[in-house]
């Protein structure tokens, strides 16, 4: 297995590594002191190039990261550590990468937190660049589709001046799924909205649904699941089955931080505000409601974090709805609307 790079994003209290890899890894961890550091032996695998890479200085959690041939079957990645509250470790599919979240004591930036009269939200419009996302029978991209939608709910949010919005895109480009919660972490961000369109195999199926992070046994949650994270159905059950442990513990932390309680919250005004706006003006609208699914891009998001589908792009009906800059309009209105809600209850 080759380890492929090394990449990192920093803020003051919180840094994400991730090493590429070609192939899914065994590996181990520890902490070991004098000088703090914390390392992840990689099984059965090589590493072309001695990897280093020195993290800007004031980072305060980190000094470096590196990465080397440990012995013959074994690369060592070590993160020097300056000062850490906590890490947290997962892995995402093809492509492969190992994703270490590092905290330091900064008080994480707190749902509510009264005291901060501005609060950020981050857009996530889904897909970009050379990921069109789902495409429709006619040739709708859900890439341009939740773009649009997510520049229209910028547009409506910034009206307030308690908020500042914050997309992970504002154009067409490709941005990996780690690199979103990564950007909304860094901005020590309040709330995280990723907006996507569905698809299904059935031509018939139609409706809004609203999803956060969690386990499922529902086949249809997995798939959709599978799909945003570019990946196929099996995979997706064996990843389920492989890193267990390692999601039980992210969500874990989720429900004691009370994360899960106010991601529940944000589910429900988004999805209500979404059914009942397109309900006012659109005949049949259905409503698949709240759902649980394991999508890559709310994994170690430390904010309230919730992904909304919006339509189903392979429904004709549906595609031709959304090419339609009023359906478009409401969509993103009735998602400003349930942010304003959440923030005001």
């Amino acid at each position: 297995i080759e380890v492929l790079d090394l990449r990192h994003w920093t803020s003051k209290g919180y840094t994400r590594v991730v090493v590429d890899l070609s192939a899914p890894v065994e590996f181990s961890k520890n902490r070991i002191a004098n000088p703090d550091r914390l390392y992840f032996d990689l099984k059965n695998s090589r590493i072309s190039k001695e990897i280093k890479t020195a993290l800007p200085v004031g980072d305060g959690i980190l000094k470096t990261v590196r990465a080397g041939q440990f012995n013959q079957d074994t690369v060592r990645v070590v993160l020097d550590l300056e000062e850490i509250s906590d890490f947290k470790v997962f892995v995402l599919d093809e492509p492969v990468r190992l994703v270490i979240d590092v905290y330091g004591h900064e008080k994480a930036a707190n749902t509510h937190d009264l005291a901060s009269a501005v609060k950020t939200i981050v857009l996530d419009p889904g897909h970009g660049g050379h990921d069109p996302g789902a495409v429709g029978p006619n040739g709708l991209y859900e890439k341009d589709i939740v773009l649009d939608i997510a520049l229209k709910v910028r547009t409506i949010l910034s009206k307030n001046k308690n908020f500042r919005i914050l997309l992970t895109r504002d154009k067409d480009v490709f941005i990996p799924l780690e690199e979103r919660t990564a950007f909304a972490n860094s901005k020590n961000a309040d709330l995280f909205i990723s907006i996507h369109v569905n698809a299904s195999p059935k031509k018939t199926a139609r409706g809004i649904e609203t999803y956060l992070l969690n386990w499922t046994n529902d086949e249809e949650s997995i798939r959709v699941a599978a799909r945003e994270n570019a990946i196929s159905l099996k995979k997706m059950k064996e990843q389920m089955k492989r890193y267990k442990s390692d999601v039980d513990i992210m969500l874990s932390d989720l429900r004691r931080d009370l994360k899960r309680d106010e991601s529940i919250k944000l589910a429900n005004y988004v999805q209500e505000s979404i059914v009942s706006t397109l309900g006012e003006n659109y005949n049949d609208i259905k409503n698949l409601g709240v759902k649980n699914a394991l999508f890559y891009v709310l994994f170690g998001a430390r904010m309230p974090s919730v992904l909304a589908e919006v339509s189903f792009i392979s429904n004709p009906l549906e595609e031709n709805l959304l090419s339609k800059e009023a359906y478009r309009d409401y969509i993103a209105q009735a998602i400003a609307d349930g942010i304003d809600t959440y923030m005001a209850a």
